[in-house]
């Protein structure tokens, strides 16, 4: 276990590195502007389970084998990328652009949500990005002490510590979404606008996956 200073400048880095805007934000944001709070909830929550999938993996090695073979990694960034391209597509041809600003005050509307939908489709965004494994696996060793007795268990720790601190700002930002839509009237009309937006970063976000090296490459 790292001392307190380094303790708490790992909780520190890991919240501003979640306040940073990416995929992972973009998604909460846009479920808990179009419907209400649960829906942002539930992305979030969905976010924060596919980054266990990669702590528990990094911890058993799954996270070393991505960063040493090209062809692993190859294969994760390309599922992932494939993933990543059709929601934004998705998004992009969305027909949509009404947005209910009373879902989050009305249970009976935010009921007919398929809030395990979205919490798949957050755990699935974040499971098949090999960035999201190799992250970890180059933040969370630096605050392990290198005489450390059980390595593995104390990176298993850092990680769960890393994706608990991680929920109040995911949550933080999906009731923020969710309150705006509340207030701001002027959403409605470009909901159809943001969802395109919004399909043009995914569609990004995949290109710019699928392009990249291995960091091993020279």
């Amino acid at each position: 276990m790292p001392e307190l200073p380094q303790l708490l400048l790992f909780i520190a880095a890991g919240w501003l590195l979640n306040l940073t805007p990416g995929p992972d934000v973009l998604y909460i944001v846009s479920h808990g502007l179009r419907s209400g709070a649960r829906a942002g909830t539930a992305a979030a929550l969905g976010i924060v389970a596919g980054c266990f999938v990669h702590v528990f993996a990094a911890a058993a090695g799954l996270s070393a084998l991505l960063a040493t073979s090209a062809t692993a990694f190859t294969l994760v960034k390309w599922v992932g990328a494939a993933y990543l391209l059709w929601m934004g597509v998705k998004l992009l041809f969305s027909r949509g652009g009404r947005l209910d600003l009373g879902a989050a005050a009305a249970p009976e509307a935010t009921a007919r949500l398929d809030l395990w939908a979205i919490w798949r489709r957050g755990f699935l965004t974040n499971v098949l990005n090999p960035k999201v494994a190799l992250f970890f696996l180059a933040f969370v060793p630096q605050f392990i002490r290198p005489d450390a007795a059980h390595p593995a268990l104390a990176f298993l720790w850092l990680g769960v510590l890393f994706n608990l601190n991680s929920l109040p700002i995911n949550l933080g930002y999906a009731w923020l979404a969710a309150w705006a839509a509340r207030r701001v009237h002027a959403l409605q009309r470009a909901m159809g606008w943001m969802d395109r937006a919004a399909g043009l970063m995914f569609i990004g976000f995949g290109l710019r996956l699928a392009l990249a090296d291995h960091p091993t490459k020279p």
